[in-house]
């Protein structure tokens, strides 16, 4: 109950807890939005090519880093081992794509022999990645 010599405090709005709710929502917002890259191989230097175009991203990704060393969407293998498991990624009686990332210091016979190792898995669609210049 109010007495009347009590003069009438205006209403107010604190907005400070409202701010630094906005701005802990922007960052989550921001930090969350970081991770929904996706990325389908190691990080290598591709070689440029005029013509390259845009694919369509390939479930399977087989990299050579600059040291020869091959992974299989970024799990590192041996070129034996490689037949073997892009056969079970793909499985029987079906066709994928698999996009070789070769470094640009690898040499043009191991990027070969990894080609050729892919070309004995039936259903296997060869693509090289490269970047336009």
């Amino acid at each position: 109950m109010r007495l009347p010599d009590e003069p009438e405090l205006p209403l107010q709005i604190n907005v400070v807890p409202m701010i630094d709710v906005m701005f802990a929502l922007l960052t989550f917002f921001i930090m969350s939005t970081l991770f929904l890259t996706r990325s389908e191989g190691l990080p290598v230097n591709l070689p440029q090519a005029g013509t390259a175009q845009q694919e369509a991203s390939a479930p399977i990704t087989v990299t050579v880093d600059r040291s020869g060393k091959i992974s299989l969407n970024r799990k590192p293998m041996t070129l034996d081992a490689l037949v073997t498991q892009v056969r079970t990624l793909i499985g029987p009686n079906q066709k994928s794509l698999v996009i070789i990332n070769a470094d640009e210091r690898v040499t043009h016979g191991q990027v070969v022999a990894v080609m050729d190792r892919l070309r004995q898995v039936q259903g296997v669609q060869l693509a090289i990645a490269a970047q336009k210049p």
